[in-house]
Order: structure tokens, then sequence, then C-alpha cells
């Protein structure tokens, strides 16, 4: 027998089903509203600051990262050994002391530079009397009281004592000119000394082999890199170089592989590269530890962006591609290398996307919130 509603029960039914559905269209209206509310749009405050970075096609270049010391440029060095032996005052230069062409470093006194003050003073004597003799045996040879050998002899001995005369200058001009006995050792270039083997009242020989200073115009340097095997084949002349150092960790100083030294260093085991470098302000002293980064192209393309616009979380690097202030997408690429303010990538974006290229890391932890 069918069981009958009644009109009570009928309106009951009726108002249940319509409180079940107004329940489900709230909530689905709060779903809705939270999910508007997760979506990060980018402030007007940030989005005036930030910039947008063009995915762009360059040139891969490589680099290598090698270990060098600061070296004088051996071109513009001067090492100064002392010509006679003595003893030598007036050392008033010490070692890193900037000294200009032609100063006075230190004075030998020497008995070899008072013999060559005496010879000096034979030779003079030497020359007025063969002037002398010249000079009678002429007018003899002209009154017939000497004869036309006479003559010849007495011209010839005048251009041998002149000859002499020239010899002994030369001499003592070649050992600093003075005739007092003392020798100037003076500084044949400008620049820094570097070396210094010498004290006062020091007995000094000329065949010790010792020079007495080292000189050195350290407006320009040469860093010495130190190439492993691993790395020859990539290493190129010409190439392009960035010189780092402990003293100055934010200044970058350019240059290029100048020299290959195609032999490897018995001892450890490397091949020798050499980087000359500008040096005007005297920032870089000898013998200071420099990191070298040798760049080269390579003959492919590969896609760039600022390295400004990498982010690197959980073991995977992140640029943010930009479509609107409301539109970012996180996404994943592979990087190659970096090279300066550029980053090389192998995949993960395609030429011509935007991505962010400052304040990255502050908009993907808003974007991960």
């Amino acid at each position: 027998m069918q069981k009958k509603f009644t009109i009570h029960e009928v309106v009951v039914c009726i108002f249940l089903f319509a409180g079940l559905f107004l329940c489900q269209s709230c909530s689905t209206n709060a779903e809705k509203k939270s999910d508007e509310k997760q979506k990060y749009v980018i402030p007007d405050s940030i989005m005036n600051t930030i910039v947008i970075d063009t995915v762009q096609k360059c040139q891969l270049v490589n680099a290598i990262t090698l270990t060098g010391q600061v070296d004088f440029n051996q071109d513009h060095v001067a090492k100064i050994y002392p010509p006679i032996s003595g003893n030598i005052q007036g050392i008033n230069v010490v070692l890193g002391d900037l000294v200009k062409e032609g100063q006075v470093l230190g004075v030998i006194r020497s008995s070899e530079m008072a013999g060559f003050s005496n010879e000096l003073v034979n030779a003079e004597s030497n020359q007025r009397i063969a002037e002398k003799n010249l000079e009678k045996t002429k007018d003899m040879y002209k009154s017939g009281l000497a004869s036309m050998t006479d003559s010849l002899n007495a011209e010839v001995a005048l251009q041998q004592a002149q000859s002499e005369l020239i010899r002994v200058n030369r001499v003592l001009k070649i050992n600093g000119g003075n005739t007092q006995g003392d020798f100037m050792v003076k500084a044949p270039i400008g620049g820094f000394v570097v070396e210094k083997f010498v004290t006062n009242n020091m007995a000094i020989r000329s065949d010790n082999g010792g020079d007495l200073f080292t000189i050195s115009d350290l407006k320009n340097v040469w860093i010495w890199a130190n190439v492993y095997e691993s790395n020859i084949s990539a290493i190129h002349m010409g190439d392009n170089v960035d010189v780092t150092t402990l003293s100055y960790p934010g200044k970058i100083f350019k240059g290029k592989v100048d020299k290959i030294l195609n032999v490897l260093d018995p001892t450890n085991k490397v091949m020798k590269v050499r980087v000359v470098l500008n040096n005007n302000d005297y920032l870089l002293k000898p013998q200071m530890f420099a990191s070298v980064t040798v760049t080269n192209k390579e003959n492919r393309q590969t896609l760039c962006v600022s390295q400004h616009a990498l982010i690197f979380d959980h073991s995977q690097y992140y640029v943010l591609v930009y479509k609107s202030k409301s539109d970012v997408q996180i996404t994943p690429v592979q990087v190659i290398n970096t090279i300066g303010d550029r980053t090389y990538i192998q995949s993960g974006v395609g030429a011509g996307d935007q991505v962010i290229g400052s304040q990255a890391i502050l908009i993907y932890s808003a974007l991960n919130s």
C-alpha cells in the first residue's frame, strides 16, 4: 500500500533541499574566494622597480679559472751591478721606494775610481806634451833642423796621445765620470726598488756576480697562471682574461693571454701562461696571488639571460617567466655556466621569453608562500 505524504511533510522536505543547496553554493563561493586570495599579483610598488629581461640567443662562452701570481714585467726591469769594487755608503732607499731615473742610490768609494782619475791626468799631460813636441818639430823642419820623418813621427805621437785621452774619458764616463774616487750608483730607469742586496759600509766586489738593486716599472705587470693538462686545449693566444685578487675582491682587472709556454713545469706538471696587465695605479704588487678566469667563445649559440634572473632552490635553477603582473610562472631551467653578468641556459625557456631580472628571489618567495 503506497504511503501518502502530508502537505506539512512536503513543505519540510522542500526547505531541507533548499538549505542543502544554499550550503553547497556558499561552500563553492568560499573555495572560489580562497583561490582568488591565493593568486599572487605583483604590487605596483615592486612592479615600478623590477627589471624585465628578455631571453636572447648568444654565442656560448666558456670559462676556466686558474691560479696565478703577480710578477714584474721582465722587459721593464733594471738590475744594477757594481762595475767596480769598494765600499758602498750613502744608501738612502729601502724596498718599495719610488725612485726617479738618474737618482743616486748609493756611493762606492773605490781605489779603482782613483786609478781612473790618475789615468785621466796622465793622458791629458801626454796630450799637451805631444802638442808641444809637434809644434817644435814643425818649426825645426821649417828651419831645416828636422826631417820630414821627425815631423810625421811627432804627428803620430799626438794622435796616439789624443786617442788615449779619448779612451780614458770613455772608461771614466762608463764608471760614472767622478774624478774624486767615488762611483755614484744611479737608477737607470724610474720605478720601484723591488730588490735590495746591500747595506751601508758593505764591501762589494765587481766579480761576485750579485746585483745591488733591482728597479721595476710597475706601470704594467705580468700574471703567470698555472694550466693543468686537462685544460690545455681550452687555452688560446688572445683569450680574454679577468683577474681578481684577495686584496681587491670587488675589482676585476681585464687582460688577454699574451704568451703560452709550451712546456710543463717538471715540478708541479702545469703549463704557464702569461697575462700582461696595466697597473697605472700600482694596485698590483709582485708576488700577489691572483685568480685568473680565462674566457673563450665557442662556434655555437645558446640562450642567455642576466645572472640576476636566476634562482637556485632545492638543487634546481629557476627563472620567473613574466607575462603580466598577475601571471608569473616559476620555470625550471638547465644552466650551462655563468660568465660575468650573463648566464647561459641549455633548456627550460625560449628565445624572446620575458623573465624577471631583479628582485627575483623576493617574488619567488611570495609565489611559494
